[in-house]
């Protein structure tokens, strides 16, 4: 059985809450985010405890730290590491033409569940692969997740490495998912050891401007239409 046609790991409903919440969780924190804190930690109440104590854990984090050093730590954790990218495709085609194939994979996905992506955010965001799953389509984006798994782990140990609290969201979302696999554990290993790849010539760093990991971008509000 390939990775992508894994058996789920979690019931449907539990599946969509925990996406939903780690969606809300890694967008760029502002009071609304925190005005939210009570009812995500509501929504928490039924999931597995596996699932449940990282994001209470987090929300506990989001309730009490000022907003303006949420921000702050924000930026300097996804805007400026490139290992803790929130854009799934950058892990396995980095800074190199292949990129955009695979963004048009993202959209083409969305779009055969009937959703349009606006311009407020590339398709590759995590959150919005979240998003969309949780309120749309999760059998998809479950394939979309289990496609870049490498990236998502990579993710969630540079997280863990530098003792930022949103490695306890990316801990959730991992849960979520089946075991890992030799394959790619290798895989893993390997973007570990030589990151992203890297082709400048004719590109833009990383995606256009307006693109750019951002408080701009992060938010979730209206990215799918």
């Amino acid at each position: 059985m390939s990775a992508t046609h894994a058996k789920l790991t979690l019931p449907q409903r539990q599946l969509e809450i925990a996406w939903q919440c780690a969606s809300l969780l890694i967008g760029y924190p502002d009071q609304q985010l925190v005005s939210q804190a009570p009812l995500l930690r509501q929504g928490t109440a039924d999931l597995p405890l596996r699932l449940r104590t990282p994001l209470v854990r987090f929300i506990d984090h989001l309730e009490r730290t000022p907003l303006p050093q949420l921000a702050v730590d924000y930026v300097e954790t996804f805007d400026h590491t490139r290992r803790c990218c929130l854009y799934l495709t950058y892990f396995a085609s980095g800074d190199t033409r292949k990129r955009g194939v695979a963004l048009l994979a993202f959209k083409q996905a969305y779009q055969r569940a009937g959703l349009v992506l606006t311009d407020a955010e590339l398709p590759d965001h995590l959150s919005v692969v979240l998003e969309f799953g949780a309120t749309a389509d999760h059998l998809t984006a479950w394939r979309l997740l289990l496609d870049h798994r490498a990236g998502l782990e990579l993710l969630r140990i540079a997280l863990r490495d530098t003792d930022s609290p949103w490695a306890d969201v990316i801990e959730a979302v991992t849960t979520t998912l089946p075991p890992l696999r030799g394959d790619e554990r290798v895989a893993i290993a390997r973007l570990i050891a030589e990151g992203p790849p890297d082709e400048t010539v004719g590109l833009a760093p990383f995606a256009p401007p307006e693109y750019t990991p951002s408080r701009d971008t992060a938010s979730r509000t209206g990215a799918l239409a």
